[in-house]
């Protein structure tokens, strides 16, 4: 059986989504209007989602049935 190559990671996942989305946004503002900068807007708006969502199933008013 083939064995996964685990690690674990060093910084949260909140960290990672921000930062990602300040290169992206970094990224946006340098090009033009055009469809390669509206691209980039749109995963700027997807890694906020995920990090809405991540912020949502981790809170602490959702709790398994009991």
């Amino acid at each position: 059986m083939v064995q996964r190559r685990r690690f674990k990671q060093q910084t949260s996942f909140q960290d990672r989504v921000e930062e990602w989305a300040k290169r992206l946004r970094a990224q946006a503002d340098a090009l033009p209007p055009g469809p390669d900068r509206d691209a980039l807007l749109q995963k700027i708006e997807q890694t906020e989602a995920a990090k809405y969502l991540d912020q949502w199933v981790n809170s602490p008013g959702l709790r398994p049935p009991k």
